[in-house]
């Protein structure tokens, strides 16, 4: 049974995994300069036999074909990157590198997929079709590897029938995994605002056009924009994160600048609340005598997992890992580029549980105490490869 062959290869590898996990954790780098994490993956590929392609300036993607006759092609990603955060955790294989950090579990998917690699290559006797191996780099940083990888034909030449990734996640136990099918992750907009007003001394206010109270009426006024111009049964979020107004206690600046995040789940209304948002801007500033500058950087699409790949994918997991370990999600407000996968292919976007309270592992993504029970390596590596060889018909 392919099942268990899979399942022994994953066992081989088992401890491999984890060092290239520790050695991918303890030498991150940031977005787009995944350099060395590249050439990482390279060797590992080229010891395998297993022949790939550079896009993207450090994106890896190898090629894998089954020794049986198929024109089926699975795309599976991973990506790299890491984030610009000081880690906490005193682990021998804490990050080296001053504020960078795996802290969004980039090496754990990188790791996974080289050990899905191997497994696969093998099988290769054991399967038909094609296997696309995706390393991508710079998912934190707009626009998105993801975006600029297809852009240089990731999903060319073959072209994938389907692309799977999956992503971590500390609030759902290791050993267990997480599907949800339709619209799953959510769209996500930069905002950066500069309100402009005429500073002076705080004790002569009627001197000055405050953008201090400016700004503070638009970031309220804005939250009208979701609670009265949104469908209420559509959600949406809007969140300013950064406020920078270079005053004293009796100094009112000229400018103040504010930086937010809009996210929702349809294309039209994120449209249509962005041009409100900078009209409803633009305007108050106006009526109190400043002025705005309202700039929208337009980040990833909403994340849509085709329902039947996705349920393919779910039975796939139930037969390798059994009914109880297999959990349906809910819509998850936080974004990724796999969704510029999912806007052009049938896509499956799934979570891997990496949670373990006893073990100190449930701390959220993108906080500098992240760390994982790397007993979900041990399915990681495996699931992904019988997920890819189920689809491929085999």
């Amino acid at each position: 049974m392919i099942k268990e062959q899979i399942q022994e290869q994953a066992e081989h590898i088992f401890e491999q995994v984890v060092s290239f996990r520790h050695h991918l954790h303890a030498n991150p780098e940031l977005s787009f300069k995944e350099f060395q994490t590249s050439l990482f993956i390279q060797e590992k590929l080229t010891s395998w036999g297993i022949p790939f392609t550079i896009l993207a300036n450090t994106g890896v993607v190898g090629l894998l074909k089954g020794d049986l006759p198929s024109e089926q092609v699975i795309a599976l990603r991973a990506d790299m990157d890491a984030l610009p955060i000081q880690e906490t955790n005193d682990k021998p294989y804490a990050s080296k590198a001053k504020g960078v950090m795996h802290a969004c579990g980039h090496d754990v998917h990188s790791s996974s997929l080289l050990g899905t690699a191997f497994i696969l290559s093998q099988l290769k006797s054991q399967f038909g079709g094609t296997i696309k191996l995706i390393f991508q780099p710079g998912e934190e940083l707009l626009p998105g590897g993801a975006s600029i990888m297809i852009k240089e034909g990731v999903l060319e030449n073959p072209k994938p029938n389907y692309i799977v990734g999956q992503h971590v996640m500390p609030f759902i136990d290791a050993g267990k995994v997480g599907f949800r099918s339709g619209i799953y992750m959510a769209s996500t907009d930069e905002l950066y605002v500069t309100v402009h007003g005429k500073g002076g001394h705080g004790a002569q206010p009627q001197q000055n056009i405050d953008p201090v109270l400016i700004a503070s009426h638009i970031v309220v006024a804005l939250q009208q924009i979701v609670s009265r111009n949104a469908d209420p049964r559509l959600p949406t979020v809007l969140s300013f994160g950064k406020v920078t107004a270079n005053g004293a206690t009796n100094i009112i600046p000229n400018e103040v600048k504010l930086e937010g995040t809009f996210r929702t789940l349809n294309e039209n209304w994120r449209l249509e609340a962005k041009r409100l948002m900078k009209k409803m801007a633009e305007g108050i500033a106006e009526s109190m005598g400043g002025s705005c500058d309202f700039k929208i950087m337009k980040g990833y699409p909403y994340l849509i997992n085709e329902p039947v790949l996705t349920a393919s994918a779910r039975a796939s997991a139930v037969a390798y890992l059994g009914a109880a370990n297999v959990v349906d999600l809910d819509i998850w407000m936080a974004a990724e580029d796999f969704a510029y996968y999912s806007q052009v292919t049938d896509a499956c976007f799934y979570r891997l549980g990496t949670g373990n309270a006893a073990k100190g592992t449930t701390n959220s993504v993108h906080t500098p105490n992240f760390d994982i029970d790397e007993d979900a390596l041990k399915i990681s590596t495996g699931l992904m490869a019988y997920i890819a060889l189920k689809q491929l018909g085999n």
